[in-house]
């Protein structure tokens, strides 16, 4: 099943946690808006916005477009929604910030509302981020849980990176397929979640097995920390099951978003997934 035959999945949520953490990569410096004055979300790149504007759960406020992506769009039969404004890209650049790779689309949009954690489904794998603070890792992990059709994000209202900007960019589009359910306390919710009969594996570099030993079952919460923090011992303390990736290299660890995606196939491929 290719990209354009996935249909967005409703509602989904905005993470709307300030954005405390430090951008990287490309946007390090000159960083581009997050959100507007008043709230809006802000959307951009090929991927990003041609995503925002198939989903009809998406508010688009404002598009901005050049030339060539106005005629993009047409060409694929891309309803905009609205009229756009055809602006030069330096207009764009003026906006996001001369780094920002935008390719000619930006758009501004309402949040998502996510799902309470007693409206998830009781099946498939739901993702957990202990703190994870850098915009692009929290993007690849969006695209990645696209990509295992994984029913939702779990995060914090704070020390969390708001969905939008950056984090948008890294999802390519991901934001408009896995709601994100964002808790004002992540302890709780992980006790919501096993009294909701969730198997709560975290993942962790001291944990008794490894997560291909673990006897996984559906609902699966999988719970991953921070770089370097790892998970925080409340979270730790909340899982039904601590596990570990090992590696057999010279190094040891990985960086959140691989070890998010390595343990998705694990835990994919354990619960019958990958048909």
């Amino acid at each position: 099943m290719n990209d354009r035959d996935r249909k967005p999945r409703f509602p989904r949520g905005p993470g709307n946690g300030p954005a405390n953490s430090r951008e990287t990569g490309r946007d390090r410096g000159h960083q581009p808006r997050r959100t507007t004055g008043d709230g809006a979300a802000i959307l951009y790149g090929w991927h990003t916005v041609a995503a925002a504007l198939a989903n009809p759960a998406r508010t688009i406020r404002k598009l901005y477009l050049t030339e060539n992506a106005a005629r993009r769009l047409a060409d694929d039969k891309i309803d905009t929604r609205i009229a756009p404004l055809i602006v030069a890209p330096r207009e764009i650049d003026q906006m996001l910030g001369p780094d920002a790779v935008h390719q000619g689309l930006l758009a501004e949009a309402d949040p998502l509302e996510g799902p309470a954690l007693d409206e998830l489904t009781q099946d498939g794998i739901v993702l957990v981020l202990d703190q994870i603070t850098d915009p692009h890792n929290v993007g690849a992990i969006l695209r990645s849980a696209a990509a295992f059709a994984v029913k939702a994000i779990i995060t914090t209202a704070r020390h969390s990176p708001e969905a939008t900007g950056v984090l948008a960019k890294a999802a390519s589009g991901a934001l408009e397929l896995v709601p994100i359910v964002t808790v004002p306390n992540l302890a709780r919710a992980m006790s919501e979640l096993n009294d909701l009969g969730f198997l709560t594996v975290g993942l962790d570099s001291e944990g008794s097995e490894t997560l291909d030993a673990v006897p996984l079952r559906q609902p699966l919460a999988l719970v991953l920390g921070a770089e370097g923090s790892g998970l925080r011992r409340l979270t730790r303390d909340s899982c039904g099951v601590v596990a570990r990736l090992d590696m057999p290299g010279a190094i040891k660890s990985l960086n959140v978003s691989n070890a998010a995606v390595l343990a998705l196939y694990i835990g994919a491929s354990k619960l019958g997934l990958m048909r």
